[in-house]
Parts: C-alpha cells; structure tokens; sequence
C-alpha cells in the first residue's frame, strides 16, 4: 500500500526527488502479526512517531487509520501471519538540505507471509553468533532512530558472510561491538545474556536501536520479579554467561547456543540448546501474545 492505497507491487516506487532516496531521511518500523492481530503496533507506532518528529517529518495518518490498513492489506492478499514493514520518507522536496519541515512524507506499508506456528528446531537449538570487527558508531542523534541509514548493517551482514568457519544449522547472527570494545548489538536484533539468574543487556549509552521487543522483555521480565541490569560489557562477559539469547519483532526470543570471537575461536554456549531461564521467558512471551490475541 502506498499513501493507503493498494497498488501492484511494481507500481509501489517513490519519485526520486523523495529526500529519501536523496538523504535518507525516512524511518521504518517491523512487525508482525499473529493470526492478523500486529503484535505490540502501539509500541512500534510510538518509536516511528519519535524518529519522524527529530527528522521533521510531519506525519498526521492516524493509528487507528494504521490499523485499518493493516487489516485491508491482509484481508487483500488473504494473510494472516505476516512480516510487516511501515516506511515512512520524508517525500518529494527540491534539491539541497531543507530548513523547514517536511509535510508530504510518503507512507509504504507492505507484508510478506511468515511460518504459521512456533515449532521450528531454531527455538531449540538455537542460532550462532559472531563478533564482528565493524564497530558499532554512536548514532548522528541522541538516540538510534529506525531510520533508513542502514549502511553498517550491510557492511556488517557482507563482513559476515566472508567468514565461512562460522557455521550453524540455523545461521548465525553478527554481533557489534562500540569502538571501546564494549557489547552493543546484532544486525537486526538485541543482545541478553544471564548469569546466576541475573539477566544483563546492553545499556543503550552503547548507541543500539532501543528494540521495542527488548523493551517489552525487560518489562515482562520485571513483572515476573527477574532483575534485568543494563550496562557496559566485554566480550568475556558473553563467554562467561550461561545462557545468551537475542530479541527482535519477527523472531521473539531466538537462543543463542554458539560463539565465534574476530579470530575465530569458537565456543559452545548453554551446552548447545536453549537454556532453561530463556525457555520459560520464551513461552511467557508467547503466552502474552496468545492473550492479547485472543
């Protein structure tokens, strides 16, 4: 859909005057749906609202107009478990860097079909992660917006791709480090670990995307009285912990069961299955959605 109107997927395009195109001056969210209901979109909506308004993008559509679309555009393709990505650009504009405020953003929202069900072997054991040599860069803003500057993540996902030694059966993951060494987060994902039952994440001083699903967790997590410590940490504290796990909109909880350091030294994490505590915080979560879903 485009400005709320289906279109062909060839016809859905922006002009290229779009500062957009030119500047990437836009911001996105993901999501999904669970059998048509789109899981946490009050938070999502909230984020993408934030980065529009630091980018001076005005954006009046409504959220109840959002969910109308939503549902228009599974009702369409007859869908109901979807990937779900609402772009927002800041629209057509003359040549050159603006002063004013952008008040014709362009809005695209477009789904592609998901797995139905929850029983795929990667939720037990689990996906690989690998330090990535690329930095993560503190963010042109005071927090990392959604925006479509995504370069380091496609650097980073070709730095990956050359290391063949990392192999697991159901992929693996890169993970970003600050320029000081301290943990910051994957490419398309934030990163947990536990250790004694305490449960640690980066805090997001290290300039990671502030994750709707790892707020939702930390949330979830202190309702079931579980501390959660945000903070800065090394590399030695990912290899010291007993369970690690990563969190995003489309996958949950996903486990992490294997590490590889810049030099390739690998090591097995929680003896290569998902751990007991992100099990149990696994189907707490997912009991959330079947509730709220019902």
């Amino acid at each position: 859909m485009v400005n709320g109107k289906a279109v062909a997927e060839e016809e859905a395009v922006v002009s290229v005057y779009d500062h957009g195109f030119l500047y990437g001056m836009g911001c996105f969210e993901t999501f999904r749906t669970y059998a048509g209901y789109p899981w946490l979109l009050d938070l999502h909506l909230a984020r993408l609202r934030s980065g529009l308004a630091e980018l001076d993008i005005e954006w009046s559509i409504s959220d109840t107009d959002i969910r109308k679309d939503i549902a228009s555009l599974l009702e369409e393709n007859q869908l109901d478990d979807v990937y779900i990505r609402l772009s927002v650009s800041a629209g057509s504009a003359e040549v050159g860097l603006p002063t004013t405020a952008y008040v014709s953003p362009t809005t695209i929202l477009y789904g592609k079909p998901l797995p139905s069900g929850t029983d795929s072997p990667v939720y037990r054991a689990g996906k690989g992660l690998v330090q990535l040599k690329q930095p993560r860069r503190l963010p042109e803003t005071a927090v990392r917006h959604k925006s479509f500057h995504y370069m380091s993540s496609l650097l980073a996902k070709k730095e990956l791709n050359q290391y063949t030694w990392a192999k697991h059966p159901h992929g693996v993951e890169g993970l970003f480090l600050t320029a000081d060494g301290h943990l910051a987060e994957g490419m398309v994902s934030n990163l947990f670990f536990v250790r004694d039952g305490q449960v640690y994440t980066p805090s997001l001083h290290t300039g990671i995307l502030p994750g709707v699903t790892r707020s939702y967790v930390i949330q979830l997590l202190k309702e079931i009285d579980v501390s959660v410590k945000e903070g800065l940490y090394d590399w030695s504290d990912l290899t010291e912990a007993d369970e690690i796990f990563m969190t995003n909109s489309i996958q949950e909880l996903i486990p992490i069961t294997a590490l590889w350091d810049q030099h390739g030294q690998h090591q097995i994490v929680s003896r290569g299955e998902i751990g007991y505590h992100t099990e149990q915080w696994l189907r707490l979560y997912r009991r959330q959605v079947h509730n709220r879903e019902g």
